[in-house]
């Protein structure tokens, strides 16, 4: 992960509504859910549901994907998974961690 995309990705994570949508999405895994799902879930103005949907999509955060006459939004594993790993990459001064599962990187 190049550390622009890094960057990226953490200034979309650094705000309370879009840390908020990405963690639902991310417990929602791969059946993902509708911009409709998430506003009622998470109790978010579908006009400010749509902005920051928009910015985790511009991070590689999220993706999106149209189902007859839904959109299906999803967490995007790989790219949680490649900045958790590049955050980790030389932690314990390059010794073996020692990892919990809840710590692993996710295998969805």
């Amino acid at each position: 992960m190049q550390e622009t995309d890094v960057i990226r990705s953490l200034a979309a994570l650094a705000q309370e509504v879009r840390l908020r949508v990405f963690r639902a999405l991310v417990v929602a895994g791969q059946e993902g859910l509708t911009p409709g799902g998430l506003s009622e879930q998470l109790g978010i103005a579908p006009n400010t549901l749509s902005f920051h949907l928009k910015e985790l999509t511009h991070a590689g955060l999220v993706s999106q994907e149209r189902q007859g006459r839904n959109l299906i939004y999803r967490a995007s594993f790989a790219t949680m998974n490649d900045l958790l790993a590049y955050l980790t990459e030389n932690c314990c001064q390059g010794a073996a961690c020692a990892t919990s599962d809840t710590a692993a990187a996710c295998q969805c």
